[in-house]
């Protein structure tokens, strides 16, 4: 959130979207500019809730539990708009190719139960445990894949019900 600089502050950078990156969205309402730029690091969101603060901008950091990630991306912010090239998003929200396999597998089994999926199902589209899905009741009640499809549904749940908050601050 941009807001203007209070009078006698002098402000060095000016907010120029097209410093950011493409603009993907820009639209002006009763609450202000929502300017949505697109970068590398996917899509960055900014709120000028008055008109000056494109020439004067100073940035509103709440003091909540993400304090510390907003500090990171304000700085980031500055820094990018007095012209240095960096990464607008901080470390602790770059996902490992490992995370980012394990949260579509999440978001996969997810979707499965929530159309009436079952484990053995979870296992063979999402685990690709074909196999093991295929065991008897008896073999299947005691398998690694069953261990796994449980496990999956559980922290998929967990997940959409809040858990997914988690990740946007960087834990």
């Amino acid at each position: 959130m941009l807001t203007p600089a209070p009078p006698g502050f002098d402000t060095v950078a000016v907010f120029d979207p097209a410093v950011l990156g493409p603009v993907l969205a820009d639209h002006i309402d009763a609450d202000g500019r929502k300017v949505t730029i697109g970068t590398l690091s996917g899509e960055l969101h900014i709120w000028l809730q008055d008109a000056d603060a494109a020439s004067r901008p100073a940035v509103i950091l709440p003091v909540d539990s993400m304090f510390d990630l907003r500090l990171d991306i304000a700085l980031r912010l500055v820094r990018r708009l007095r012209g240095r090239r960096i990464s607008l998003m901080p470390r602790a929200l770059h996902l490992t190719l490992m995370q980012k396999a394990r949260l579509i597998q999440l978001l996969h089994a997810f979707d499965l139960r929530a159309e009436g999926g079952k484990p053995r199902d979870v296992a063979t589209e999402v685990l690709g445990a074909t196999v093991e899905a295929a065991l008897p009741s008896i073999e299947w009640k005691s398998s690694a894949a069953r261990r796994k499809a449980n496990r999956l549904i559980r922290d998929s749940a967990a997940l959409v019900n809040g858990g997914y908050l988690r990740l946007l601050r960087g834990g």
